[in-house]
């Protein structure tokens, strides 16, 4: 098997090169960082890739983005314990730039989410459903679903992204505080669904990443289910090493 087979994702690459160039001082505290093309003409890569890179660096805290402007590097020091495979996955539910919404509504919830939201199986709640792409392929399956009391008076209704991201619009509307996050991961083969939207073989092997997010008095607020193809890895993370 060749070296390139096991080379990590192209994203984790400019990840990893991003944090190299950071902890060197190369980009500095309140620095922006090269613009999204720039990016793409340095490493050779497609812009939903950068915007993967970009997107991990931002969950685990090494840089700010702001639409429009660009991104920053965070004038704080990053924890090594804030590298999370959720996080990515948290961000992408919440800004959808790159993603197609295949359903918004109201719906009965799965007897595992309802126990997380812990309301009765079948309780309605918001389900806002995404296809995201990386590179021309489905490459995640995002599903977030919310209490409808936490979704009430709010635009998580609408079938499309929302300005600053889902967790400003609800703390702006509705001032919740988003304040930690129970993370489960697993193997299993692919619904008869997803395999049909991701494009992959009936019964393929998928990663399930199930994330409940609670605010300081431990109620839930969100729960997202996430479904990967397992060829894809979409879940490797990278952080600094310390021994």
């Amino acid at each position: 098997m060749s070296e390139l087979e096991f080379a990590p994702p192209k994203y984790a690459q400019i990840v990893s090169t991003i944090q190299r160039r950071i902890q060197a001082g190369e980009y500095s505290p309140g620095s922006m960082l090269p613009s999204e093309t720039q990016l793409i003409r340095e490493f050779g890569v497609s812009r939903p890739t950068v915007v993967r890179a970009l997107q991990v660096l931002q969950s685990q805290r090494w840089i700010d983005r702001e639409h429009g402007r660009g991104s920053y590097v965070r004038n704080r020091p990053v924890a090594a314990d804030q590298a999370r495979p959720g996080r990515a996955v948290l961000n992408e539910a919440a800004t959808a730039d790159q993603g197609t919404f295949l359903h918004v509504g109201r719906e009965p919830a799965p007897s595992v989410v309802a126990a997380l939201l812990r309301t009765p199986a079948g309780t309605p709640a918001l389900l806002r459903r995404q296809l995201i792409e990386h590179d021309g392929r489905p490459s995640e399956l995002i599903s977030s679903w919310f209490p409808l009391d936490v979704a009430e008076g709010t635009d998580l209704i609408k079938p499309e992204p929302l300005a600053g991201g889902v967790y400003q619009h609800l703390h702006a509307l509705k001032r919740l505080r988003f304040d930690h996050v129970a993370e489960r991961i697993r193997a299993r083969s692919a619904t008869a669904e997803e395999s049909r939207l991701l494009k992959i073989g009936k019964q393929a092997a998928v990663l399930n990443l199930v994330l409940t997010v609670y605010d300081a008095e431990d109620h839930p607020l969100q729960v997202v289910d996430a479904v990967f193809p397992g060829d894809l890895h979409e879940l490797e993370d990278v952080y600094p090493f310390s021994a």
